[in-house]
């Protein structure tokens, strides 16, 4: 269905753009710039927040959003026990229900990002003018429907740039660094509001304008059948009429952890630029903690993908299975490449001083014998499977789940091959699902609390060979 209004003037909402620029400049350097909702650091908070990494960067897995920022306490067991890497957190909007964050400080921002949260912040703001359930609050505002004199819902736009700046100065004082993604929240309209509509879509241009001037990514959610629909007819309809965000988050509660809708044609904001929430409103526990959470499923840059590894000037030490190694015997010799892998692996640890033959002989024995005794296994010219265990689970130990990325998961993808529970994975380093699946077998075999997350229990067996 086509819209046919007058073409918007692109230039004009620059216009307006550079006006609240030079507006926000004059308040943020003024005597009244802490009446703007930032508040004055000291000079270690202020590096400590510029510090902050771009959230939520490249990503390809699960997030949740509340209405209130959870305790960190909270954020701790979900960290450990849940399948979530990302969590949506209401920044700013007089129209949030969440007034109110007493957990929302800068440091709660910080250390969840330390923590290796991505963060999703959202702005509930003026809604449309035919949301319903709007406004909220006795000074909450609507988006402005009149079209103006010429059309062109510039009331709307205006909006939308002043709620962009307002937002911008809220998310600088949380230490929420530019580059991110600010999300705006325009909750279900009836886009078949002609004037409801195109002041939605104005004010969201103005948003997205403003944003990107301030160093930030746009992203908007709204619902897949109103608000998103309406921005992809206005995406193919309409190119030139609206600034349109750079992300989208979709909602959907069709129960499906992808990015796919109807409402949306396939190419729109693909690929890496697109969130939905597949499930509304529900309790879940983790780690003995009960929240109340909407379940989104995340595609954003380049996905989950994890850097080249290369070990011992480019050994292979990555297999589907790693076989017991023993002493040549009449015809009988060990595998050439895994001998080759358990000499780089035991180089590595400082233990294996020989040439890396792949041939098996007295040097790899030594230091096959040390490794046994450090880790209190029965020394023996023969390596089985819980040493070769051992042995791949060395390194860092953070908590890995679906999504997670680098050389930690590629640990976990090899220890879990060595142990020979379950079906083998590919050696990637990117901590899908056939990894998440082999870890909660693996879980099961040993009797942990079947979660699919690497956290510390996990980590404490896989390095002593538990199977």
């Amino acid at each position: 269905m086509t819209f046919p209004l007058p073409t918007f003037g692109l230039r004009s909402l620059s216009l307006l753009a550079a006006s609240a620029i030079a507006a926000a400049t004059l308040s943020a350097s003024g005597p009244g710039a802490q009446a703007t909702g930032a508040t004055a650091v000291s000079a270690p908070v202020a590096a400590k927040r510029a510090a902050n990494p771009v959230t939520p960067g490249d990503f390809t897995g699960f997030g949740f959003d509340q209405c209130l920022a959870p305790t960190q306490r909270a954020m701790n067991a979900w960290r450990r026990s849940s399948p979530f890497s990302a969590v949506g957190i209401y920044i700013s909007g007089d129209s949030r229900a969440c007034r109110n964050q007493p957990n929302l400080t800068p440091t709660w921002v910080a250390d969840q990002l330390r923590l290796g949260w991505r963060l999703l912040p959202i702005t509930l703001g003026p809604q449309a003018s035919c949301q319903p359930r709007f406004p909220r609050y006795s000074d909450d505002v609507r988006i402005n429907p009149k079209p103006g004199a010429d059309k062109l819902y510039t009331t709307a736009q205006r909006q939308g740039l002043a709620e962009a700046v307002k937002t911008v100065t809220d998310a600088q004082a949380l230490g929420i660094t530019r580059g991110s993604t600010l999300w705006y929240d325009l909750e279900g309209f009836d886009s078949g509001n002609t004037h409801c509509r195109e002041s939605a879509l104005s004010f969201l241009s103005g948003w997205t304008t403003r944003l990107r001037a301030l160093g930030y990514v746009s992203g908007v959610y709204s619902s897949a059948g109103s608000g998103i629909a309406a921005l992809d007819q206005a995406r193919i309809k309409r190119p030139n009429r609206f600034v349109l965000p750079d992300r989208i988050w979709l909602a959907r509660w069709d129960g499906v952890a992808n990015t796919s809708t109807s409402y949306v044609r396939s190419d729109g904001w693909q690929p890496g630029r697109r969130i939905k929430q597949y499930r509304g409103g529900h309790d879940e526990v983790h780690g003995g903690v009960r929240i109340n959470i909407d379940s989104n499923y995340l595609s954003l840059g380049r996905g989950s993908v994890a850097a080249p590894e290369a070990r011992c000037g480019g050994v292979g030490v990555s297999f589907t299975s790693y076989p017991v190694i023993r002493a040549p015997k009449g015809d009988t010799t060990p595998s050439r490449a895994h001998v080759k892998a358990l000499q780089c692996l035991l180089q590595e640890r400082g233990l294996f001083r020989g040439r890396l033959t792949g041939t098996y002989g007295p040097t790899l024995v030594t230091a096959m014998n040390a490794w046994q005794r450090s880790q209190g296994l029965p020394v023996s010219r023969n390596w089985h499977t819980r040493p070769w265990m051992t042995l791949l689970a060395v390194g860092a130990r953070p908590v890995l789940k679906f999504g997670s990325t680098g050389h930690p998961v590629r640990g976990v993808q090899r220890t879990l091959n060595a142990s020979r529970v379950g079906t083998p994975v590919r050696v990637t380093g990117v901590y899908d699902a056939a990894t998440a699946a082999k870890v909660r077998a693996w879980q099961a075999k040993v009797k942990l609390p079947v979660t699919g997350v690497v956290a510390g229990d996990s980590w404490l067996r896989l390095a002593k060979g538990y199977r």
